[in-house]
């Protein structure tokens, strides 16, 4: 590790050992907001501490070892546990590098996913449900929950467009990659000669912002119009302005909810969404002013973005971004998405560790 590294360490090291002091003390004890703080940032810290007091005692270990090189007795066994505590120095050095990468705080938030079938008719829409199984199915083996908040069906099936909430600790930090554009090539059902189509769906993950953090949305801001519900949902839906379009006049974002039978219902659903896809726009912007890293493997949610294409006669998927091929097609959509999610956070780990030693520490 390179000295200013080491140098942030020793004080991050400092401060740990300050704030276990503070714990003790009687007026920390007494101020419950200062003891929660205080509580919290120790916590935060003791995981790279941990690690960090462990380097410290392993290079220790490797000057006494070095010492023993001249001993022609115990030179080989010396040389031989050299290697092996070297080794081990190493694996501590790339813990202790990630737990010092910027951390975003919107990675343990929930999110919203918008799935929009793109190019291909009804093809898109098919596929569009799919992915929807995907997403529900990966959701459930995290233990996160779903709902959907709003949906256009397609008449042969799937969805012209649907957002989805899922709410569970870690849910945006771990979808975040699945923004941009999602490619499928197959034979479709409707097809009679047997020719491989080329469909697209558009998808966006926008985090959930804690309401005590939320931006404040200026009400004169928003063109709030009301209308009849077209989906299924009985007489009552069908025949009362209960759907609601608004629209944020400043960025031209329409969000159209028509799910619910009440409008108040449906209101509230639509400024939350709005919000969110303008806190994503926002987070976006920022990213790509700010942004330190040699590739961007964060998508923007755009029609422009190729992130995967999805191969069903050769039960193939590419990711495009960090050029990564697998055969098992099936086993992702049943919502093994892991098999892609690991390797692009592994990748977005690995270039940002690249420019550590160029970050402000």
């Amino acid at each position: 590790m390179n000295s200013s590294i080491i140098s942030k360490l020793k004080s991050l090291k400092y401060r740990y050992q300050e704030i276990e002091v503070l714990l003790t003390q009687k007026d920390t004890i007494s101020d419950q907001n200062k003891l929660k703080n205080l509580s919290k940032e120790y916590l935060q810290l003791s995981e790279v501490i941990k690690y960090f007091i462990k380097w410290e005692k392993i290079k220790k270990d490797l000057k006494n070892i070095r010492s023993l090189f001249n001993d022609l007795e115990m030179h080989d066994i010396a040389k031989e546990e050299y290697y092996i505590v070297k080794k081990e120095k190493k694996k501590l050095e790339k813990k202790i590098k990630i737990l010092l990468l910027p951390k975003d705080p919107n990675d343990e938030h929930s999110c919203f996913i918008e799935i929009r079938s793109g190019t291909g008719g009804d093809e898109s829409s098919i596929f569009a449900g799919q992915l929807v199984r995907m997403y529900i199915r990966y959701a459930e083996s995290c233990m996160w929950k779903t709902k959907v908040i709003s949906s256009s069906e397609n008449e042969k099936g799937g969805f012209k467009e649907i957002i989805i909430k899922i709410t569970g600790k870690g849910a945006s930090g771990r979808l975040k990659f699945e923004s941009g554009g999602h490619r499928v090539q197959r034979v479709p059902e409707t097809e009679s000669q047997g020719r491989i189509h080329t469909s697209t769906c558009t998808i966006a993950i926008m985090p959930v912002q804690p309401e005590t953090k939320k931006d404040e949305i200026n009400l004169s801001d928003l063109k709030i119009d009301t209308f009849r519900s077209s989906g299924a949902g009985g007489q009552h839906v069908n025949t009362t302005d209960s759907a609601i379009r608004i629209t944020h006049l400043p960025t031209g974002n329409v969000v159209e909810c028509q799910d619910e039978r009440s409008q108040h219902k449906n209101k509230s659903k639509a400024l939350s969404i709005l919000s969110a896809r303008l806190y994503a726009e926002k987070l976006a912007k920022d990213q790509q002013e700010n942004s330190s890293m040699r590739r961007n493997l964060l998508g923007s949610g755009s029609r422009s973005d190729r992130n995967r294409t999805y191969n069903f006669p050769q039960n193939r998927i590419t990711d495009h971004r960090i050029n990564l091929t697998i055969y098992k097609l099936d086993e992702v959509l049943e919502g093994n998405l892991d098999l892609l999610i690991k390797p692009i956070l592994h990748e977005y780990q690995a270039d940002m560790l690249s420019t550590l030693s160029k970050f402000e520490l």
